[in-house]
């Protein structure tokens, strides 16, 4: 059997079969379909590298952070006692913690905004290819005409 390929053949329209053009529009559907469908994996591949990738260095980034605060907590916490007059810091390091948490609730509220509005990582340009396609394979005067349109354009 002979490896058929998508694309131009020898023969013209004109000279072939009804069957012979069934058989290349659903040869061309099919690897259509399969082309699609890898643009899709591709796409979704490139974008879950690029979140993994992000995740990581934003994990290392907070981390570095988290220890930073750590410091600077501290010296809040002595910095509050010391304006107070107190000798005890547990004073300073209540009212730092108060703060903490009025921070983590915000920041709590922003992430799970943040979450519900963030879209999953969809192919969105194989998506967009395959609602062409199907467009044309419906409407085929249509695309003739948007084909005919741009081919009379003159280039500059």
């Amino acid at each position: 059997m002979a490896d058929v390929q998508p694309g131009p053949t020898r023969t013209s329209v004109d000279e072939a079969s009804v069957g012979e053009l069934v058989n290349r529009v659903t040869e061309n559907a099919s690897f259509l379909v399969r082309e699609e469908i890898e643009l899709a994996k591709a796409e979704v591949e490139t974008k879950m590298k690029s979140l993994a990738r992000g995740a990581a260095v934003g994990a290392a980034a907070g981390f570095f952070v988290f220890l930073a605060l750590i410091f600077l907590f501290q010296g809040i916490a002595y910095g509050i006692s010391d304006l107070l007059n107190n000798p005890f810091l547990w004073a300073g390091m209540f009212i730092t913690t108060a703060l903490l948490l009025a921070l983590a609730a915000l920041a709590g509220f922003l992430a799970s905004r943040a979450f519900k509005a963030g879209a999953p990582p969809t192919p969105d340009m194989a998506i967009e290819e395959a609602r062409r396609i199907r467009e044309t394979l419906e409407n085929p005067e249509l695309e003739a005409a948007r084909a005919g349109a741009t081919d009379e354009t003159p280039n500059p």
